[in-house]
């Protein structure tokens, strides 16, 4: 996998990227925020590693995600404050390691981004339970049966897949699948959970879309 990481200490850059470089990844380190940027945005990363240059981390994630490039954020903070990583997860990033931290936790947390958001073969398909995805076509199908979405619908069932089990919040649908820039309110995400599940119903599966009041939604198989 190739992996950026932006950080303005040379020293910590250093050894976070041999570490990634021991576990097989090729690195790339850019030591400030303006070049990090430059890099994400035409460059092609598996994972990004923000280490909250002199560049503002928040304004580094807003602009990636306003330019529609999803690629996975992992940061690495000083900051302890429950308020900032609520806001960097709800504008982008994807999640947070607090300084000090440990290398076994550093290394697991890269593995789990890049294993949940990674570029999947074009041959392979991404599933949970009876729903699954050909990636290069697009085809949906529920139990096996055939469903049809929206390129919205779409992309919002493709990210509730990406993020099986776990709680995305509505900021983050929004963010995602319409961007920083777009003119439809936040208001948008519930329509279209609503479209998405009104069609799953049909295959009796809209009940895995799941609510989590005050949070977003979850895509789960209750046993």
């Amino acid at each position: 996998m190739k992996l950026l990481i932006v950080e303005d200490d040379i020293e910590i850059s250093y050894t976070i990227a041999r570490v990634m470089q021991d576990e097989g990844h090729k690195v790339t380190e850019c030591h400030n925020g303006e070049e990090g940027l430059h890099h994400a945005l035409y460059g092609e990363f598996d994972l990004i590693i923000l280490v909250l240059p002199k560049i503002d981390g928040f304004t580094f994630i807003q602009e990636l995600r306003k330019q529609r490039v999803d690629t996975p954020i992992l940061c690495l903070t000083a900051k302890d404050g429950l308020n900032d990583r609520v806001k960097g997860l709800t504008i982008g990033a994807d999640d947070y390691v607090v300084k000090p931290f440990e290398i076994p936790e550093l290394i697991v947390r890269a593995k789990v981004l890049l294993r949940r958001y990674g570029k999947v073969n074009q041959e392979e398909q991404i599933s949970y339970g009876p729903i699954a995805i050909q990636v290069r076509n697009r085809a949906i199908t529920v139990t096996g049966e055939e469903l049809t979405l929206t390129e919205k619908e779409y992309e919002l069932l493709e990210y509730l897949l990406m993020n099986k089990e776990q709680i995305v919040t509505k900021e983050q649908i929004y963010y995602r699948i319409w961007g920083l820039d777009s003119e439809a309110g936040i208001g948008i995400v519930e329509l279209y959970v609503h479209h998405l599940r009104k069609k799953l119903s049909s295959c009796h599966a809209d009940q895995y879309i799941q609510t989590v009041r005050g949070l977003g939604y979850i895509l789960k198989i209750n046993e």
